[in-house]
């Protein structure tokens, strides 16, 4: 590589970052073709501050009983709000759709309950149009399945639990 074409990378590079801050975008993927075998992919990603509001308090009817709810632990509000925060989650790692069968019509790789090897595919995220299979981090069993199939997925987003 030139450093001309490093130079007009970086610029390109810049002139995305721009792009996304101007047009409010939180990410932007882009593919430039300079060949046959010679390209260049490009992924910006701006992370968002996200602050909380308080959620509203509304009172009760004072005829109405009020009826006793078992008291949650932190951990498990936490684990309920975020299911990439528990362990054995497999995380998406790029923003597309997850389909859980090789094909339309064909079975699932994998189903709650199926014992997986390190490794294996347990699903595919299709991201501009090229299928990215989702290998299991670790041998395990299927726990839980996150996502339904066709479903779009973001960077980060749990996909499915293997413990």
């Amino acid at each position: 590589m030139t450093k001309q074409s490093h130079e007009n990378d970086v610029a390109f590079i810049q002139a995305l970052a721009e792009l996304l801050n101007r047009n409010e975008l939180t990410e932007i993927a882009v593919v430039r073709e300079y060949g046959e075998d010679d390209s260049l992919e490009v992924r910006v990603v701006k992370q968002a501050t996200v602050i909380a509001a308080p959620a509203p308090v509304y009172a009760a009817p004072a005829a109405a009983p009020l009826a006793a709810a078992p008291a949650a632990t932190p951990a498990a509000a936490a684990a309920e709000a975020d299911p990439a925060s528990l362990p054995g989650a497999v995380t998406s790692p790029m923003v597309g759709t997850a389909y859980l069968s090789p094909e339309p019509g064909a079975s699932a790789f994998v189903k709650v309950g199926d014992t997986v090897k390190e490794g294996q595919t347990l699903m595919i995220v299709e991201a501009m149009k090229t299928m990215n299979h989702i290998p299991a981090p670790h041998s395990g069993t299927v726990k839980r399945i996150l996502v339904e199939d066709g479903m779009p997925v973001e960077y980060g987003s749990a996909l499915m639990i293997v413990e």
